[in-house]
């Protein structure tokens, strides 16, 4: 449904009626939702029945990205719910702004304001910046409805027509969907992410643009700091920022914040396999990290070309998963099979790394059957295909 379907016109949905139809609404079943349209619209109008429905889907879907309490009263559309920045993530960065003194920011590309809405949180004051009317009118209901209004002005109109001399800093989020979905070139973000390091070279004190997390490291200008950021173990995106420190790479996990910086290190060495093999976070991966770990840990790599870590001991680290090493085979089928059968396996974890196997297909094939769990990782070893089995450490 697009964004401009008369049904996700909020204006309704902020009248009294509108209001107390959404209170009403609220905890709809979507098995039900036929019935309670039917019921409702001998009392209101049926689009406004529609309108309010619609926007009870949609924060439901909502609640994961900002919480039973914020999604319950935030307006949504279709595209803000996809493309609205997770609430945990945008508060570390606008925590991070914070701490830099930073005390008014741009928001240039603010969707339905997750990220103005962290900002002004921070005690940020805020010029959040829309062109499409719908998605302002929903930034606007939302710091309305937040008890932010205060601290956030929202404007609609094209963010490279905005003139941000009188802000601290700017942050930039880029459209990176278009009609054929994800957007991987850099340079047809909309707007382009040169467009978007312009305006943030401009800014007095700092800038942070948001990116996909697959941004080649060497699309990263010099003069920028790199961080991936996951949050509970997914990777969310990368952020490029300006006025902080140049050339410097960072993964941060959340929640905690906890956060490895680069320190240039070499790839690490390739090794037998040892006792302990570590699943590095996705954001250390993105982050070109995986030596700092390896480092930390004492640990080289099964294989030059894969981001698995190997040490003879145990050494916990944030960044990392570690699994105790019980079997390692060449790749086999019926060798796993019989093995798992053997240990009275029946809960199977499969995990693959520079391995052309799917998962699903392997678990068809070896029929895992008993009261054990065990992992087993599909990868290679020094260039040949292998297979590890073992468990969480």
């Amino acid at each position: 449904m697009a964004d401009n379907d008369p049904v996700n016109d909020l204006a309704p949905l902020l009248t009294p009626e509108g209001r107390a139809l959404l209170d009403e609404v609220r905890d709809t079943d979507p098995a039900q939702e036929l019935a309670v349209a039917t019921r409702l619209r001998r009392e209101h109008p049926a689009e406004l029945v529609s309108a309010a429905l619609g926007q009870a889907r949609l924060r439901q879907r909502a609640v994961a990205k900002f919480g039973v309490e914020d999604a319950g009263r935030m307006f949504f559309t279709p595209n803000g719910v996809e493309q609205s920045t997770r609430a945990s993530v945008a508060a570390y960065r606008a925590r991070r702004m914070a701490e830099a003194g930073i005390t008014s920011v741009a928001d240039l590309c603010c969707g339905i304001g997750g990220d103005a809405i962290a900002l002004a949180r921070a005690g940020i004051r805020v010029l959040a910046v829309d062109r499409d009317p719908q998605t302002a009118a929903a930034a606007r209901a939302n710091a309305d409805a937040l008890g932010l209004s205060g601290l956030v002005e929202v404007r609609e109109a094209d963010v490279t027509d905005v003139d941000t001399a009188g802000f601290d800093a700017v942050f930039v989020d880029p459209a990176r969907r278009g009609g054929r979905g994800r957007i991987f070139d850099p340079e047809a973000y909309s707007p382009p992410l040169s467009w978007a390091i312009s305006a943030a070279r401009r800014a007095p004190r700092g800038a942070a643009l948001k990116v996909a997390p697959g941004i080649p490291h060497e699309a990263v200008p010099e003069d920028a700091e790199a961080e991936w950021i996951s949050d509970g173990g997914d990777v969310k995106e990368a952020v490029l920022w300006f006025g902080t420190e140049p050339g410097a790479v960072r993964a941060t996990l959340l929640p905690g914040p906890r956060t490895l910086l680069s320190r240039g290190l070499p790839d690490p060495q390739v090794r037998p396999p040892g006792r302990y093999l570590y699943e590095p976070d996705g954001a250390v991966i993105r982050a070109h990290l995986v030596a700092e770990v390896a480092d930390q840990v004492g640990g080289g790599l099964l294989d030059a070309t894969i981001a698995y870590v190997t040490a003879d001991a145990l050494h916990p680290t944030p960044y990392a998963t570690a699994y105790e090493i019980t079997d390692h085979l060449p790749f086999n089928v019926k060798k796993l099979k019989a093995l798992l059968r053997e240990r009275g396996v029946g809960i199977l974890t499969v995990k693959k790394r520079g391995s052309a196997v799917e998962p699903e297909e392997l678990r068809k094939k070896v029929k895992p059957q008993g009261p054990h769990a065990a992992t087993v990782f599909l990868t290679r070893v020094a260039g040949a295909p292998a297979m590890l089995i073992g468990h969480p450490a």
